[in-house]
């Protein structure tokens, strides 16, 4: 599906190595790039995938430089693997017009209506190609994988696990979008890349998805209690865990007194994170 992988730039880091890549994707023809975090337990062994889907207008950078996941990867082992969060430079007229729109905001759909729907095929992108890219290039468990994410990255990681439960044996969300077809953010990306039949809507949506998905793995969400996003009704957590509870869905939702909707959130809490991943992708 892939035409090989370029390495960008490599770093050693914790005792196992930060690379970043670029390829040609069949998926979202043209180039798409990505981080990858090698823990030292690779030297000798095949090790589980932790995927980090990142939030509006990210790249594949910023979760690597920012959020102080590799000493924690290394100590449990795991691969972690960050895409980028769209595809680039498509020539698509208006892409770059808006920072919730367009580039650095495929929002993890399949774009059906044009001019989107050539390129911005995120959904596919990370549930197919990157996983066959990673078995690929790296020393990977692919029976053993795990998704995460934050703000529209953790609607991503949401909707990816909840669409595909044999695929991923765990799941988690910082801060993210879990009831996108309510909120403004949603509603806007959805119009322009699914159209206006809300319908097609529902099977990108967290809070629709888990009435009816067929996992019930453990899902750990951590959302700061002075996010602006929170009280702009962006993210509406209570949406989802209200849809969880009628689902019998297992869901763990802490507000964490003070915090927003950074980095230096994220940071705070990605130990916990990558430690209910590696509970179930070690043990």
């Amino acid at each position: 599906m892939s035409k090989g992988l370029k390495l960008v730039s490599e770093n050693q880091c914790f005792g196992g190595k930060v690379g970043f890549y670029a390829h040609q994707s069949q998926t979202c023809q043209g180039e798409m790039k990505l981080a990858v975090y090698q823990p030292p337990q690779i030297e000798s062994q095949k090790v589980p995938v932790l995927y980090f889907l990142s939030g509006l207008t990210c790249t594949e950078e910023n979760f690597m430089i920012k959020a102080g996941a590799q000493r924690f990867a290394a100590k449990y082992g795991l691969l972690l693997v960050a895409p980028d969060t769209s595809p680039r430079n498509t020539g698509i007229e208006g892409e770059d017009d808006d920072w919730d729109l367009g580039t650095g905001a495929g929002f993890y759909v399949d774009a059906t209506v044009e001019p989107w729907a050539s390129h911005y095929k995120m959904y596919s992108y990370v549930v197919r190609e990157l996983p066959a890219l990673i078995a690929e290039h790296f020393p990977a468990q692919t029976n053993r994988q795990g998704i995460f994410g934050h703000s529209m990255g953790g609607h991503g990681a949401l909707i990816c696990a909840l669409r595909n439960p044999g695929q991923y044996k765990s799941l988690s969300a910082l801060a993210p979008i879990t009831a996108p077809m309510r909120c403004p953010w949603g509603q806007k990306a959805f119009t322009a890349y699914l159209g206006s039949d809300q319908e097609s809507w529902r099977a990108y949506d967290a809070s629709e998805l888990v009435l009816t998905a067929a996992s019930n793995r453990p899902i750990l969400i951590d959302q700061g209690t002075v996010d602006p996003f929170l009280e702009k009704q962006q993210l509406l957590p209570e949406v989802f865990e209200a849809a969880c509870k009628k689902a019998n869905q297992p869901v763990t939702l802490r507000f964490q007194e003070g915090y927003n909707h950074s980095y230096y959130f994220i940071a705070t809490f990605i130990e916990d994170h990558i430690r209910h991943h590696a509970t179930a992708l070690c043990s």
